[in-house]
């Protein structure tokens, strides 16, 4: 079985956009698409932008779910049974399968960005990255910290997880994580504290941005961050989706569960090749690839 995965916020890289407009036609009209449906030239700032400019929030998240769109309709061979996305690219994953449209993908990852960015400034919060500790010590550690939001965020590998919450829960908690013997607790150059609590306002917006949009039956399944499970029902998804905001990431207990369910072949479509590093740690026995 053939799964197709896609990348979710920080695959952004300078000139993102350049290869794919120069050399195919159905990328160049998507990129114009884009630009139209947003209202500023993002195009122009995937191709030639600075990676400052990538970092702006109204940049993005639109950028990475436009290139991953843009690079499955260049793949004239494409040929996939299942789909996935990590946080982010699970829009880029609906697209795939045909719940969305890329325009509605687009206007709800637009809307997505910007309300996570008014959470940020509302509540200040961060994350880190904890490697070299079992997942039930991680969960543990988070959950005895009193008086401060602290939560696992994103299970990405095997002895690899972020954690996410306020400033001072992140810091204590990594603190304690590094006695209790985690060889690295760092902490991310983020905007607040994604996939968790701290984004419930977020959550709220996008939920009604999620209700107001039309999703068709997907023409395959996809495994969502929430739950790790296959799913093709379209109020499953759309519930699942929004509830990803304040929720752990799952992306391990995904590819494992693909993997149980007969995928043997993962190829990570967008930007960058962090999805592939991953899969290769979760499941070495798998065939990774990129486009």
């Amino acid at each position: 079985m053939i799964a197709y995965i896609f990348p979710g916020q920080g695959s952004q890289f300078v000139g993102m956009g350049k290869s794919l407009v120069e050399s195919n036609q159905q990328a160049q009209a998507i990129f114009k698409l884009a630009d139209n449906i947003l209202g500023f030239n993002i195009s122009e700032i995937m191709v030639s932008g600075s990676i400052e400019d990538l970092k702006q929030t109204k940049v993005t998240q639109p950028a990475i779910f436009i290139h991953s769109i843009a690079t499955l309709h260049c793949i004239s061979t494409a040929k996939f049974e299942v789909v996935s996305g990590h946080s982010l690219g699970e829009f880029s994953s609906l697209v795939a399968n045909g719940a969305l449209s890329f325009e509605d993908g687009l206007k709800l990852v637009s809307i997505r960005a910007q309300a996570m960015q008014k959470a940020c400034e509302n509540t200040p919060g961060t994350m880190a990255a904890i490697l070299g500790l079992e997942n039930s010590l991680v969960e543990e550690i988070c959950h005895s910290i009193k008086g401060e939001t602290v939560v696992p965020a994103n299970y990405n590998c095997p002895n690899q997880i972020v954690i996410s919450g306020s400033v001072k829960g992140i810091e204590i908690a990594c603190k304690n994580l590094i006695q209790a013997g985690a060889k690295r607790a760092l902490i991310l150059n983020v905007g607040g504290a994604f996939h968790s609590p701290l984004m419930e306002s977020a959550r709220e917006e996008l939920s009604k941005a999620i209700e107001s949009t039309t999703f068709e039956k997907p023409n395959c399944p996809i495994y969502q961050n929430v739950n790790a499970k296959s799913s093709t029902s379209v109020s499953e998804i759309k519930s699942n989706l929004i509830e990803q905001l304040t929720a752990p990431v799952l992306w391990s207990q995904s590819i494992n569960q693909m993997v149980a369910d007969g995928a043997k072949n993962f190829t990570e479509v967008g930007p960058g090749k962090v999805l592939q590093g991953l899969v290769k740690k979760i499941a070495p026995q798998s065939e990774v690839s990129g486009f």
